[in-house]
């Protein structure tokens, strides 16, 4: 999760990781919040963060998340035995 308006960890430097992870084939998702800085401050970027981790999780540990949640694209998830949708 990047925040586009933080200047503590640039969304360059968050950008260098992402691409070293696909690199490495190592499992990741990313998301940007345009209106957001290092603290993320708005409920509804609070709770579209907090449920992308969960589904994360659910992903790579393949479980099924209680309640509608979005789902997160997941990068090189392959790695672990196949892709899964919820």
């Amino acid at each position: 999760f990047q925040g586009l308006k933080d200047k503590i960890v640039p969304p360059s430097q968050a950008e260098d990781m992402v691409a070293a992870l696909q690199k490495k084939g190592i499992p990741i998702a990313y998301l940007s919040f345009i209106e957001e800085g290092h603290g993320f401050r708005q409920s509804k970027n609070i709770i579209r963060s907090i449920e992308s981790e969960l589904d994360f999780y659910g992903q790579v540990f393949r479980f099924r998340p209680a309640g509608e949640i979005a789902s997160v694209l997941i990068e090189n998830i392959s790695g672990l035995g196949g892709e899964r949708n919820c």
